[in-house]
């Protein structure tokens, strides 16, 4: 086992946490496989990952500077995908990390895998001198809602008074 892992005990025998080697033909197959499952999952979209994504999306990872992805495994087999993104707060003058996809293999789900691949972003985080990890969630995944509430997430507000943040997009 090398600083990249952690082996855990409880609900998942042997199960074991790792920052994805993005030139690694096991974790890359791994890491495309859980997204291709989570993009077809409502929550997902719905529907399969764009050739391109299939095709060029680990490659594009690897070049992407900050761009991390934990994978979770146990007895081989890949069970849960965490991609992270390095950011910038302004407001505490200090990096962040970004989790943009978070999915745990429908067998495996309510299992803690959620739990410790979190834990291992955390320690990411912390040695990187980070003040904060984001995410986002849809408002009705109330499965995903619960497990990152678990984890300490809540939702984000500036002020009470104005609300709570919400994650807006525009395609170009």
């Amino acid at each position: 086992m090398n600083d990249s892992q952690a082996v855990a005990s409880g609900p998942i025998e042997a199960l074991s946490i790792v920052i994805a080697d993005y030139q690694d033909p096991q974790h890359r197959a791994d890491l495309l496989a859980l997204l291709q499952e989570y993009a077809l999952d409502p929550c997902g979209g719905g529907e399969p990952l764009p050739e391109i994504c299939q095709r060029e999306l680990l490659d594009r990872l690897a070049a992407f500077p900050g761009a991390f992805s934990i994978l979770a495994y146990r007895d081989g087999q890949a069970l849960g995908l965490v991609n992270c993104f390095m950011g910038f707060s302004t407001f505490m003058c200090k990096p962040l990390v970004n989790i943009h996809d978070v999915t745990v293999s429908e067998a495996a789900r309510g299992l803690g895998v959620c739990t410790l691949m979190f834990e291992k972003v955390v320690e990411v985080a912390r040695e990187r001198d980070c003040c904060k990890i984001t995410l986002e969630v849809l408002e009705k995944n109330h499965p995903a809602r619960a497990a990152y509430r678990k984890c300490g997430f809540k939702p984000y507000a500036l002020d009470e008074e104005y609300g709570q943040a919400e994650f807006w997009q525009r395609y170009l």
